[in-house]
């Protein structure tokens, strides 16, 4: 096993990580589904509708709630928030960065983006 495949798995074991029905109900009872994929894969591979869309290089500070560059989204560090990548793994490893930042309900999607669309759930072509 590589170093990466052992730190993300012992990342992953700090996670309640949603499959993509779970991530569905769980914005709809008020999570934040956000979405840290480079602007060319949003491109080319289209968005989850209502997602908020935050670069991975700026991710802590635009959801730490004590961040003066916060998005206004980021107001508690209660706030669920389910990241998603392409496939899942820079996600986790996101996530635990936002868990120790203090938003302990931080996640992310089990298989990102693309399990999402495989599963049938809603997508809309990039805004680009």
């Amino acid at each position: 096993m590589s170093a990466i495949e052992r730190l993300l798995g012992s990342r992953r074991a700090r996670l309640e990580r949603l499959s993509p029905t779970e991530a569905l109900a769980a914005r709809e009872n008020g999570a934040l589904l956000v979405d840290t994929r480079p602007v060319v894969d949003r491109t080319a591979e289209g968005e989850i509708p209502g997602a908020l869309v935050i670069d991975r290089n700026v991710l802590e500070w635009r959801l730490d709630p004590t961040s003066p560059d916060r998005v206004p989204e980021a107001d508690s560090v209660d706030l669920h928030i389910v990241l998603f990548c392409n496939e899942g793994y820079a996600s986790s490893l996101a996530a635990v960065q936002l868990q120790e930042l203090g938003l302990s309900r931080a996640t992310d999607l089990i298989g990102g983006f693309r399990a999402w669309r495989a599963q049938g759930l809603p997508v809309v072509e990039s805004r680009g």
